[in-house]
């Protein structure tokens, strides 16, 4: 129970981790003049209109909503380069093409909430719901190769929130595998069998089909 207890607390909700990308800086242009703001996480300001600056993330929209500027959304969202991101990601198989660690969190609060300071917002939201299935589905193929032997995964450039989806699954796989390949677990007359026939029987425990089908289990993002 107190392992089932440390890997919950380990896992963010989705809030949990669009709240920690709010602090991700993004560029606005005010409408207003303001001073200086002097907060914990840093200065901002001063504010002049039609001069860019930049804010957190979280500062912006609620400037936004209020009508105090507009948001310049960042160069990775444009269509021109999601669409090389996802040709980019469906012809390599197993490589993760870089993006920022919170695209999924900062593509959502900016189409929430600043959607007329997106060109073409709704091309742009198509292009990264596909961007994150093909993401996905390499995710599931690398799921495939966990055995008994497993030790670690390297997923080289997840963004935070499909490390947070793949995270649980993935730890919870590894501590099946090792607790039913225990010696502590098995009888001692039965250890030399069971031996013999993980030597035989180099494949994972978990049919792929079955891996596949309880890691879409975990991913509930909304």
């Amino acid at each position: 129970m107190a392992g089932q207890s440390d890997l919950h607390l380990s896992l963010f909700s989705f809030q949990e981790v669009e709240f920690l990308a709010e602090d991700e800086m993004v560029e606005i242009v005010p409408n207003m003049r303001m001073y200086p703001l002097h907060l914990i996480c840093g200065d901002f300001g001063p504010f002049r209109p039609q001069i860019a600056t930049q804010v957190p993330l979280w500062l912006a929209v609620a400037l936004k909503i209020r009508g105090k500027c507009t948001i310049r959304p960042p160069e990775w969202m444009s269509v021109e380069k999601l669409t090389q991101v996802l040709e980019a990601e469906r012809n390599s198989l197993r490589e993760f093409q870089p993006l920022p660690f919170h695209y999924v969190e900062i593509s959502r609060l900016l189409s929430d909430h600043a959607r007329d300071d997106i060109p073409d917002v709704y091309m742009v939201r198509s292009l990264i719901e596909d961007i994150r299935n093909v993401r996905f589905d390499k995710v599931e193929t690398g799921l495939q190769t966990i055995h008994e032997r497993t030790h670690a995964m390297k997923l080289k450039n997840l963004s935070a929130m499909e490390a947070n989806i793949a995270r649980e699954f993935v730890v919870r796989a590894l501590q099946a595998f090792y607790k039913h390949d225990s010696p502590e677990t098995i009888p001692q007359s039965d250890t030399t069998a069971i031996r013999r026939r993980q030597v035989a029987d180099q494949g994972p425990k978990v049919p792929a089909v079955a891996t596949k089908a309880l890691f879409r289990s975990f991913v509930v993002v909304e």
